[in-house]
């Protein structure tokens, strides 16, 4: 972890697990089953469960496996965000937390290609992955909290039908069969 991250760490201390229990507890309510917010939800959870999957691996070949299979999760749901339910976000005027999740997963994308180039089994490795892994732990966290519930209480029925399609069509797109 960079100096930098160390000191936004230390000013921003992450969510408690118990934070983000009650807002993942409070979007899956909001979000009901079928749309587009139910499937981000499921979503999260596959991405959760690939970063315990990769940090579990015990062996350079298992670890790097599991890393592609969480680039591509990981790949697939942002852009899907980012081509559908941030412009989304932006029409229903909540145009700075649009920015943001763009700018965040900008981040994590980097922050990737970054953990690409080191040894799998390194404690560099262990470290960048981790510090992923938490940066996108706290963006779930504001797409559950808040921005998601606002954009599913602002957006009209069609508006929301047609983010549930459109999402599932760039999921599919990059992710296909690979979830």
């Amino acid at each position: 972890m960079s100096v930098l991250d160390q000191m936004i760490a230390a000013v921003t201390p992450p969510e408690s697990d118990e934070a983000r229990q009650e807002a993942r507890a409070k979007a899956r309510a909001v979000a009901g089953p079928g749309g587009w917010f139910a499937t981000i939800l499921d979503h999260h959870l596959l991405l959760e469960d690939a970063f315990a999957a990769t940090k579990a691996a015990s062996n350079a070949a298992l670890r790097t496996t599991a890393l592609k299979h969480l680039g591509v999760i990981l790949t697939g749901h942002a852009i899907a965000e980012e081509a559908v339910v941030y412009p989304g976000l932006g029409e229903a005027g909540e145009k700075g937390h649009a920015t943001m999740g763009y700018n965040e997963q900008v981040m994590v994308k980097m922050q990737m290609a970054m953990l690409e180039k080191l040894d799998p089994m390194s404690q560099d490795f262990d470290d960048k992955l981790e510090h992923i892994r938490g940066a996108v732990a706290h963006h779930m966290y504001q797409e559950e909290g808040t921005w998601f519930i606002e954009l599913s209480e602002k957006a009209p029925a069609a508006d929301q039908a047609m983010i549930t399609k459109r999402y599932q069509e760039e999921w599919s797109r990059y992710v296909g069969a690979d979830a």
